[in-house]
């Protein structure tokens, strides 16, 4: 499925060979594995400054890369598996999981001698709290708590000594297990306050916590009283942050790093790494990160539905796809697309959209008569400022965006916000338009939908509420069957789009390179966020 769109790991392998992809799968199928071996510094970078260490309070790639390796979770994606589905659930901290009969009681066995870092012993009361906090039911309550809507349904948490939690929901949501093996739902120590979990975390996972020096490095050290026999393989993982994508990307083709960070590397780049790094692989593929555009919808005039709606109309996504990344990004709504996504809407279903229907020259059409509609034209410009993260992956589409805008009327300059401080200015809405890039840790109607659209979320950052699509978002949330779900997912994209609600720009696909002595990564297709407990890593020497 990805293969036939994107370069795939083997054929980079392979390149020199001169094989086909088919012919390298086969080939691989039958090679043996390369013998793990343990030891040495796994040495990659953060292209941000983390804004803390705290992944329940953070919504950034640049927090869960670094430090997920420090945790578990009650269970997880395969790291072996590329695609994160129901069907790749594995154990981690819970042994097994079941249902009642009335699917309203998700009970977990938990895995007994497992210490957390600081050598005090895991018990079912570290899930009571870590939830409790979620759940804003504990006096030591988290700074920020992005995800709270994740959590909506789980009424508490209740326990039956020390190994073994039941989650009692207000209704059934047969998504549970898929948000709780998300990177973005560790297990957090009851006896660590959580303004220490922002400096020095402390978790049960395969490396520890050594420093993180701002603007400089994270530094971890491998768990050598892990609870995984013979892992991890690597003694540690050293994360320096550097802002400059040339200077990082350099630094790669020099070997200072054995791995570039995430889906760094655009399609553009590829060739150029390549040339650099001959021998390296570099891995191609859809992210679930979508590039979307923000309006404060309070702000005037931009409380005007018919402004919002010639914005979008204005987005030539053609040109953005073919400019960022070689035509290689996935156009479509929240979710996304088949074949990469599970959920989203069919290329025939979103084309009869209003801001996907016709030619671009139709829709900016369309969108100069709303603006002259509005009192605005050539000699009247709508000046605003566009702001977005300084962060290449957003700085990229929103010079484009600045340019589109401009085609109707608005006098748009350009405001690059610090890193770290990003997602708190988005979620104070201090912006009044804003190229903004949101990641699914999920693949999963209850995390992208929820977070993004639903009144209460603290990641809507548009305060978007409309009544009719959380009554569907909750209806599809109960919805057991896939085809009845997914049909009522389709109701609420219509009328997202209809609504102007967080245009969605791009889906986005990008590479991660590592040299040849980096082994045992599985890159996951839908989603950038799972997969780096680095446990199953090592370096060959």
């Amino acid at each position: 499925m990805v293969q036939a769109r994107h370069e795939s790991v083997l054929a980079t392998v392979v390149r020199g060979l001169s094989l086909p992809v088919g012919l390298a799968v086969t080939l691989a199928a039958v090679m043996p594995a390369a013998a793990q071996t343990a030891g040495g510094t796994l040495r990659t970078y953060n292209s941000s400054n983390p804004p803390s260490a705290s992944i329940h309070e953070e919504a950034t790639v640049s927090v869960v890369m670094p430090f997920s390796a420090v945790f578990n979770n009650l269970m997880m994606y395969d790291p072996s598996k590329a695609k994160n589905s129901m069907e790749t659930i594995v154990p981690e901290l819970a042994e097994s999981w079941a249902w009642d009969a009335s699917r309203t009681k998700f009970t977990v066995k938990l895995r007994k001698g497992v210490k957390w870092h600081d050598g005090k012993p895991f018990t079912s009361k570290d899930v009571q709290c870590t939830w409790d906090k979620l759940l804003g039911k504990h006096a030591d309550a988290f700074r920020k708590n992005p995800r709270a809507v994740w959590w909506e349904n789980v009424k508490e948490v209740t326990l039956n000594g020390d190994f073994e939690a039941t989650f009692v929901l207000i209704k059934p949501q047969a998504s549970l297990p898929a948000l709780m093996a998300s990177n973005y739902t560790p297990v957090y120590p009851c006896h660590v306050a959580a303004k220490d979990m922002r400096t020095k975390p402390i978790g049960t996972g395969p490396f520890k916590f050594v420093s993180f020096e701002s603007n400089n490095s994270i530094k971890l050290a491998k768990n050598t009283e892990y609870w995984k026999p013979g892992r991890p393989y690597l003694d540690g993982i050293t994360y320096s942050i550097i802002g400059n994508r040339s200077t990082r990307t350099l630094a790669f083709a020099a070997n200072e790093f054995d791995l570039t960070f995430v889906a760094d590397i655009t399609p553009p780049m590829v060739a150029d790494v390549l040339a650099r790094s001959p021998k390296a692989v570099c891995q191609t593929v859809p992210t679930n990160v979508s590039s979307n555009l923000l309006v404060n919808r309070e702000k005037p005039p931009f409380n005007d539905a018919n402004l919002r709606k010639a914005m979008t109309l204005a987005i030539d996504r053609k040109a953005m796809n073919d400019i960022i990344s070689q035509g290689k990004s996935i156009v479509s709504g929240p979710l996304l697309a088949p074949p990469a996504g599970v959920w989203g809407m069919s290329g025939e279903a979103l084309a009869a959209l209003p801001g996907y229907g016709g030619t671009q020259a139709e829709r900016l059409a369309a969108a100069r008569k709303i603006m002259s509609s509005l009192g605005y034209g050539p000699d009247k410009r709508l000046k605003i400022k566009v702001s977005t993260r300084d962060f290449q992956a957003y700085k990229d589409p929103a010079v484009l965006l600045v340019d589109q805008l401009n085609q109707i009327y608005f006098d748009t300059e350009l405001e690059i916000v610090e890193s770290s401080v990003w997602y708190g200015r988005a979620a104070r809405r201090d912006y009044t338009v804003a190229l903004n890039l949101t990641g699914a840790g999920v693949d999963d109607p209850d995390v992208v939908l929820v977070e993004g659209y639903t009144c209460g979320s603290e990641r809507n950052y548009t305060k978007y509420c409309n009544a009719q699509v959380d009554k569907l978002i909750d209806a599809q949330s109960q919805e057991a069957d896939f085809t009845k779900r997914k049909a009522i997912v389709g109701q609420i994209e219509k009328i997202l789009d209809e609504d102007a609600a967080r245009p969605i720009i791009l889906h986005g696909v990008a590479a991660t390179c590592w040299h040849p002595q980096m082994k045992g990564l599985v890159l996951q297709q839908n989603s950038i966020y799972n997969n780096w407990r680095f446990e199953d890593v090592w370096l060959a020497k």
